[in-house]
């Protein structure tokens, strides 16, 4: 039985030799293509010269051809708080900003998804919004080792511009209830030069801002915070404005230690000197004026941190009735020293007066014998049966077992200045207590 034969076909050869070349070829360059070439590229396209003025800005929505206003939507991240200063009322932050909007002449061909965005540096390169912190006292960018900042432009024409800065902001406080206050500080951006018919700044949509963890201020705790939208009209147009409230709660455990307390520790000294012996006048002299001394200086120091208010402050009540305290215990010793000395001078009168009526008794003793004793003994009789005994006093009894006035001053001060002094801690708590509460609700 014979084979049969395919017909030979001579032209099929080359054929299969060129698709197989071909077909080699594709896949030599599909794996060869430089993307970053390609960025090249794109980036020449869109940006090239006479193709992109960043001097205009981008089109109405979404470029529908309706003339409205550039959306422009911000968020950044918190990096620090480094400080707060009561004197300057300013406080300083390093925070990454960003700023996204849409701009339809950027958009190019990401090659199937392989392009995912182009980075720039130079923000000149592109149109940028006119942002400005209208509450800035200071800033800078950071440098180091390079500019921190990049430009991402997606392919379907957004533009992410992202940015780490520090800044010195102003905070205006209200320190009436310092040192139990809390304070507000803004952080405020505008549009500088672009009303709200061209330019409006949304805040972005979730989480606008973001706090970096474990903040530690050494003076406050950052309590919360609060978006929101602070339009301005002037003369000029009305101007897109966001603002970030921050709010601070004043750490009081710092103040308990070196104010509170060392003032208590200086009350309760000054008042030593009532148990001190009267005679003992440079001990009392010196521990008053020694007393009276440290509180004026401690004051002094405290306000030396603070701006010079015109309102008066927790504090300044604090250290003014404590100052009192210590200069009423310094005029307590001087009002002692005047009765003992009044003290000296009554006796010695006293002592003279009983030996002139010593000597009168003795010459009207012989009139006496003269008299009829019966009717003496019944005119005291009278006497005794009309005359009721006073009702015993409690404080006069306590007060008796100190004959001298100026003992009495010193043992009534020992009692009142300690129940005085915690009748006005009870009442300056209470009061400034229930302010902050009802501040903070």
């Amino acid at each position: 039985m014979g084979v049969v034969r395919a017909p030979y076909r001579p032209w099929l050869l080359p054929l299969l030799v060129l698709f197989i070349s071909l077909f080699h070829t594709t896949l030599c360059n599909n794996a060869k293509i430089n993307f970053r070439e390609k960025e090249k590229q794109v980036l020449d396209q869109i940006l090239g010269p006479g193709r992109y003025d960043a001097r205009i800005r981008p089109s109405g929505l979404n470029g529908t051809g309706v003339d409205g206003p550039t959306v422009v939507r911000v968020n950044f991240f918190l990096r620090s708080i480094s400080k707060i200063d009561d004197y300057k009322m300013e406080y300083s932050v390093q925070l990454t900003f960003r700023e996204q909007w849409l701009d339809e002449r950027l958009k190019f061909n990401d090659f199937g998804g392989r392009l995912k965005y182009l980075t720039l540096t130079e923000a000149s390169r592109v149109w940028m919004p006119d942002l400005f912190f209208s509450n800035e006292k200071e800033g800078h960018f950071h440098n180091i080792i390079m500019p921190n900042v990049y430009i991402r432009i997606f392919p379907y024409g957004s533009v992410l511009y992202s940015i780490r800065i520090s800044l010195t902001l102003s905070c205006p406080m209200n320190l009436k209830l310092y040192p139990l206050d809390r304070q507000v500080c803004s952080l405020r951006m505008a549009s500088y030069g672009w009303t709200t018919d061209d330019l409006v700044f949304l805040w972005k949509e979730g989480d606008p801002v973001q706090v970096v963890k474990n903040l530690h201020l050494p003076r406050f705790t950052l309590e919360k915070f609060l978006t929101d939208y602070c339009n301005s009209k002037t003369n000029t147009g009305e101007y897109s404005c966001l603002k970030v409230d921050l709010l601070f709660k004043r750490e009081f455990s710092y103040y308990l230690i070196q104010i509170y307390i060392p003032c208590c520790m200086l009350v309760i000294v000054s008042w030593v000197s009532f148990w001190l012996d009267q005679g003992a006048v440079p001990a009392r002299v010196s521990l008053g004026v020694t007393t009276l001394l440290t509180m004026a200086t401690q004051t002094s120091g405290i306000n030396a941190s603070l701006p010079p208010v015109s309102y008066t402050k927790a504090i300044d009540v604090w250290t003014g009735v404590c100052l009192t305290f210590v200069f009423g215990a310094l005029l307590e010793f001087a009002l002692v020293n005047y009765a003992s000395r009044s003290d000296m001078h009554r006796e010695n009168m006293k002592k003279k007066r009983r030996e002139l009526e010593s000597a009168q008794s003795m010459d009207a003793a012989s009139d006496l014998m003269d008299t009829d004793s019966n009717t003496t003994f019944a005119m005291v009789r009278q006497c005794e049966v009309h005359m009721q005994p006073p009702r015993p006093n409690c404080c006069k009894i306590w007060l008796s077992k100190f004959p001298t006035r100026s003992k009495r001053i010193d043992v009534i001060s020992r009692i009142t200045f300690p129940l005085v002094f915690a009748l006005f801690n009870l009442v300056y708590w209470m009061t400034y207590l229930f302010r902050e509460e009802a501040e903070e609700n």
